[in-house]
């Protein structure tokens, strides 16, 4: 099973990523399951993609968007071939912090880049590899400033500005109204443990946990 946890910055997808991680863990333990969940995200999970993502996020000299759209692409298919497909083919879980949605919802919506060549790029990559569940965390990007405002400093991305994750929510809600039967949305805006609560009943609505 592949999951992604996706959503502007500042949603809170990364500590639903790691209490789902925990509740499965957990749930796995009740059973004579040998799987494993394995944690990652992106851009980064594996020594040449995180390499790539301090250049994507941290990097002094400006970036194009099309540098960093092809920086993305590159970063994925690393993290694809030598992490998430051979732990899928092993029958593990994987659940990432970022995957393409947020390629299409960043680069995409809130950069311009054709949406169709992003796609093309991204069968490239992941060699056709898409997420069995993606959950949205959507909160109002208002809501999302003032949680990143608690954090110390910010990336090249976050940095863009309230306009811009406005086309970044606007984006990742398009897509979801797209693919519905992939793409759950879940409110984000309450504290972490009622979103989480909202996240195990996704996994109860599509039966999804272990047995």
């Amino acid at each position: 099973m592949f999951i992604t946890f996706e959503g502007v910055d500042g949603c809170g997808k990364t500590t639903q990523l790691e209490l789902l991680r925990a509740h499965l863990e957990s749930e796995f333990a009740k059973t004579d399951s040998s799987t494993r969940i394995i944690q990652t995200r992106e851009p980064g999970g594996t020594t040449l993609a995180e390499r790539v993502r301090e250049i994507i996020l941290h990097s002094q000299t400006p970036l194009s968007p099309r540098a960093e759209l092809l920086l993305f692409g590159a970063a994925r298919a690393q993290h694809v071939d030598e992490l998430i497909a051979p732990a899928l083919k092993r029958g593990d879980w994987v659940l990432c912090d970022r995957f393409i949605h947020s390629t299409l919802a960043y680069q995409g919506g809130g950069l311009g880049i054709d949406e169709e060549f992003i796609r093309a790029q991204n069968t490239f990559s992941t060699d056709a590899l898409m997420p069995h569940l993606t959950l949205l965390f959507d909160v109002d990007v208002r809501v999302a400033l003032e949680r990143r405002a608690a954090r110390r400093g910010e990336d090249r991305i976050e940095e863009r500005g309230l306009q811009f994750q406005e086309r970044v929510r606007a984006s990742f809600l398009e897509l979801a109204k797209n693919e519905p039967q992939r793409i759950k949305i879940i409110d984000a805006n309450a504290p972490a443990k009622v979103v989480h609560n909202r996240v195990v009943r996704v996994f109860e609505e599509q039966d999804l946990w272990p047995k």
